[in-house]
């Protein structure tokens, strides 16, 4: 094992572990889907309000499954599991940047215009 532990049980990921972490962890990601939902499901907020809203609560949700489901911290034993989230973050912007890039193209040179819609001459 590496640190030098040669029970698995203490390990420092494995004592991270508790049901307190992992309980609180989905309450507040469950309470977070909640909220989300009734603010879509209620037009609570004007769209770009609502919008903001929900990339509020999926943003926190996501610090909150990361901290308490996943045990990423700072700490030394969790360093390459920091640097690979940190890592993988700037990847996924990415993915996701181009693919909403690439979907909007093909609609807009694939798509037929209706009659009616601006644009058209």
């Amino acid at each position: 094992m590496s640190h030098g532990h040669s029970d698995p049980i203490h390990h420092p990921e494995v004592q991270m572990a508790t049901n307190r972490n992992y309980i609180t962890g989905f309450v507040v990601s469950s309470l977070l889907m909640l909220a989300a939902t009734i603010l879509v499901k209620d037009h609570v907020l004007p769209s770009f309000g609502l919008l903001l809203a929900i990339i509020g609560c999926a943003g926190i949700a996501i610090i909150a499954q990361v901290y308490f489901l996943l045990h990423i911290d700072i700490s030394e034993h969790n360093i390459w599991n920091t640097v690979a989230l940190v890592m993988f973050i700037p990847l996924f912007i990415i993915t996701i940047g181009l693919t909403w890039w690439m979907f909007s193209q093909l609609y807009m040179r694939t798509m037929p215009m209706m009659p009616g819609m601006p644009g058209m001459h």
